[in-house]
């Protein structure tokens, strides 16, 4: 037996975990707590958690602000695909539940925040294509005849954005670009957001290889989108936002010059977090520049 803190066994390292030769995972970032949904008493959001499929297993939490009492409008919908390098994090950890709450407060919106399929239970491509299952699932409210009646009577399904961080931000990409090739009936993508997304081109994409056995190498699409699926993004804007000290700021810049050159028709805007690291503003929520991220947000949503 190794002795402790003898690693001659390990195969991989990673940055969220390690390989041992066994097969055995070690994570090696710290773990979160998960929350239940809850009303908000301070700002009136109210949330819920609903249950999209068993088998695979995919669910959401939905929040509510509290303007959407007023029954002379309804409000835009903001789909969120929360981070944590493909193996990680919650839709209901305290850091996901406070920030789409946040967000759904202050930009006025219905938020659906999904809970998707991570390794090592469940690898790559389950990210992806849970989160299209979800997407479509809350594309069968837009006639108002879903199973949850906040999306029937709440949500605008002609103003849905889809958003997220980090690895969220990657997976938001590719539910835009699937939406451009094979459509969304009855729902209108207004706009996407990527805070500080992954893509590949840093010493990440050994991992994302490693949890993903289907891969197409370092020229799949989702590591690096072709020109093809940016040109067809299917959305009107995208708002991206890059940090200055994050490892991942050149993915990010190159995602939006790539986009540029595509051939898109929409608009892309870049705005980058100066002196700041990844997904900052998930922890640092008091800080200038993430009320500023967040302020930018809400202006993205409602312009």
């Amino acid at each position: 037996m190794a002795a402790a803190g003898d690693h001659s066994d390990v195969e991989h390292v990673f940055r969220f975990f390690r390989v041992h030769k066994d097969g055995t995972i070690h994570r090696t970032h710290p773990s979160f707590d998960k929350i239940p949904a809850a009303d908000d008493l301070t700002t009136g959001v109210r949330s819920k958690d609903v249950t999209i499929s068993t088998d695979p297993p995919i669910s959401a939490r939905i929040f509510v602000p509290k303007s959407a009492e007023d029954p002379t409008r309804k409000l835009p919908l903001l789909f969120y695909v929360h981070g944590g390098g493909f193996c990680m994090q919650s839709a209901f950890s305290s850091t996901y539940h406070n920030y789409v709450s946040t967000i759904s407060s202050s930009a006025d919106v219905i938020a659906v925040s999904v809970e998707y399929g991570l390794f090592p239970t469940r690898p790559i491509p389950a990210c992806y294509e849970d989160s299209w299952a979800a997407l479509q699932w809350v594309t069968t409210h837009a006639d108002g005849t879903g199973s949850d009646q906040w999306l029937n009577e709440y949500a605008d399904f002609n103003r849905v954005f889809i958003g997220g961080d980090s690895a969220g931000g990657n997976i938001t990409h590719t539910l835009v670009s699937r939406v451009g090739s094979v459509g969304l009936p009855g729902v209108k993508v207004v706009g996407a957001i990527l805070m500080h997304p992954y893509f590949g081109g840093t010493d990440d994409d050994k991992m994302w290889l490693y949890i993903n056995k289907e891969n197409e190498g370092l020229q799949d699409r989702r590591l690096k989108p072709a020109a093809e699926d940016l040109r067809r993004l299917g959305c009107e804007k995208v708002l991206v936002f890059v940090a200055e000290k994050d490892h991942l700021n050149g993915v990010g810049r190159s995602y939006v010059e790539e986009l540029k050159k595509s051939g898109w028709k929409g608009s892309v805007e870049m705005k980058e977090n100066k002196g700041k690291e990844h997904c900052f503003h998930l922890h640092e929520t008091g800080d200038e520049q993430a009320l500023d991220l967040i302020k930018t947000v809400c202006s993205f949503i409602n312009s």
